[in-house]
């Protein structure tokens, strides 16, 4: 039986970035990854990058072909460049194996020449997240039915695409989709879409959305899936009556859980909580001692930016002074990547409400920002809280080009608790989306 000072399970964000970390440190790591099409994790290989650069594609007029191509590349290159980033280093080993525990001290990997038992001093635990699935008659994952990894991977356009659910993943999808050419259609069965984000925002994005083809069946549930030789045959509950769809193709996108159950963590006695996660304190460890979980397995939100956060975490307790933990986590924001992109940071006006707190409302339309005329999209809008007396900025959501570079101007003023007229007095580069912030903070 083997005996490893430092064991990571999966290849994500967090547990690559710590490897790394370790090594610097002179300590050997083993860093176990089942799947290695998944090396440097979920974001590479099959969410944020891929769908970011197919929306850019797609919003560029480049052919769905020709973007898959390009697509594929870019992943195989970044895939490749994190493996030998830890693989090369002589204290690093990368075991292409899964993994699975034995009791609180021991592990099994199981790979193509069988299984090995192994001990360890600490074990980082980075599996990420997989798609929901719900239990629906008729509903399997298969050739025509996909989630958002599968999809992914499909190399001809989807003529006639219906999308099962109306969250940043789905609608990501649904405007990407809509801009390559394809008929797009989102069940959702709430009444609005960015439930989490200004009404107002949210309103305007689906507006802008329906212009660019989607359609959505909003309050709407799927009953029942029938496939045939040409496609789907859909079941859908709506507010009037029971309605057929069909389609070519369907995206299952639902949320996503906690990757537990192939670890087998019943025997165990790492606590799991009631979505699946691990449960973790503010430092990261389980309720085993030496044993940590980051990113998104660990309930952590589902950003690879707070999975590399969790590695600051975790190499700061390691390794500094121990001060960093999920507490003083910095300001970050959120983004959604349709035309225009969504961010937000912050609280909104029916947080600030429900908290009792005083707030003003500052807003001004995208269309006022010369750049977003010289981009040719004057869509959009940006919307800041600040408070009445101290100024500081409480929350903001820009809907328009370039939102995603914006907010990270403003979560740095948060974080800092500058004030918003520190925000307006800025000299910012011209023509650029940024200049928005002299006007909108004008009080």
């Amino acid at each position: 039986m083997r005996h490893f000072k430092n064991i990571i399970i999966g290849f994500g964000k967090a547990g690559k970035t710590l490897a790394g970390s370790l090594t610097s440190h002179g300590e050997e790591v083993l860093l176990i990854e089942k799947d290695p099409m998944m090396y440097g994790g979920t974001c590479i290989n099959i969410a944020c990058l891929p769908t970011k650069n197919l929306v850019i594609n797609s919003q560029r007029g480049v052919k769905y072909e020709e973007a898959f191509e390009t697509k594929e590349a870019m992943t195989a290159k970044l895939r490749n460049k994190n493996y030998h980033k830890i693989a090369d280093q002589d204290l690093a080993t990368v075991l292409d194996a899964s993994a699975e525990f034995i009791d609180d001290k021991t592990i099994k990997v199981t790979d193509e020449s069988g299984t090995e038992e192994l001990t360890f001093d600490r074990l980082f635990i980075n599996t990420g997240a997989e798609s929901n699935v719900p239990n629906i008659d008729g509903l399997k994952i298969d050739d025509k039915i996909f989630t958002s990894t599968e999809m992914l991977a499909k190399k001809e356009l989807a003529k006639n695409l219906v999308i099962l659910g109306g969250g940043p993943i789905g609608l990501e999808f649904a405007s990407m989709y809509a801009g390559f050419g394809s008929k797009v259609t989102v069940i959702e069965p709430m009444p609005s879409i960015l439930g989490r984000f200004e009404p107002e925002i949210a309103q305007a994005a689906k507006a802008d959305m329906e212009a660019d083809g989607v359609t959505f069946m909003l309050k709407s549930s799927l009953t029942k899936v029938e496939e045939t030789e040409a496609g789907l045959n859909l079941t859908v509950e709506t507010e009037d009556g029971v309605k057929d769809l069909q389609a070519d193709v369907m995206l299952v996108s639902v949320g996503r859980h906690p990757a537990t159950a192939a670890l087998h963590l019943e025997k165990t006695s790492i606590e799991v909580g009631q979505r699946g996660e691990i449960v973790v304190n503010d430092k990261l460890e389980t309720s085993v001692p030496n044993i940590y979980a980051m990113g998104d397995v660990a309930g952590s939100l589902q950003f690879t930016y707070i999975s590399l956060d969790d590695w600051r975490i975790m190499d700061n307790q390691l390794f500094g002074d121990k001060t960093r933990t999920k507490k003083n986590r910095p300001v970050f924001a959120n983004s959604i990547f349709i035309k225009p992109a969504i961010s937000s940071a912050g609280l909104t006006e029916s947080e600030l409400k429900a908290q009792g707190k005083a707030y003003k409302v500052l807003t001004m339309p995208a269309a006022g920002v010369p750049k977003a005329q010289v981009i040719g999209n004057p869509r959009g809008s940006y919307k800041a809280l600040i408070d009445p007396e101290t100024h500081e900025i409480l929350g903001a959501t820009i809907y328009a080009e370039e939102a995603y570079e914006t907010i990270n101007v403003i979560t740095l003023a948060m974080q800092h608790h500058l004030k918003a007229e520190d925000l307006r007095d800025q000299i910012y580069a011209h023509p650029t989306m940024t200049e928005a912030l002299n006007d909108l903070f004008k009080f």
